[in-house]
């Protein structure tokens, strides 16, 4: 008598067990989907914040960069002055010419 209550307990041992199992199985499953969309979730975000830094942060610029980016602002002014004395003395220069055919047009026309 006493080997089928033993055997009986450990029957209803395994029985628990195994609907334990199943519902281990069943939370590792859920969580494990849980954990798949949290992750997907915060790489997004740290996706988003590096893309954030890039575009934010400030980073010095070295003496370098700043005496390369001062010559060549001056080097367009420099050229940008040229250009501008260039067109001034041309605009000048065919002004001048224009009057003087224009008044020798007209008097050329007025005396005949």
């Amino acid at each position: 008598k006493e080997n089928s209550v033993e055997k009986t307990t450990k029957e209803k041992d395994v029985e628990y067990k195994q609907k334990e199992t199943v519902y281990l199985d069943k939370e590792v499953a859920e969580l494990s989907a849980d954990r798949s969309g949290v992750q997907a979730e915060l790489d997004a975000v740290n996706e988003y914040l590096s893309k954030l830094h890039k575009e934010c942060d400030e980073v010095a610029e070295t003496y370098a960069e700043r005496k390369a980016r001062f010559k060549a602002e001056i080097a367009g002014l420099k050229e940008a002055l040229a250009t501008l004395e260039n067109e001034t003395a041309l605009l000048q220069r065919q002004a001048r010419r224009h009057r003087g055919a224009l008044r020798g047009g007209v008097l050329a026309v007025g005396s005949q």
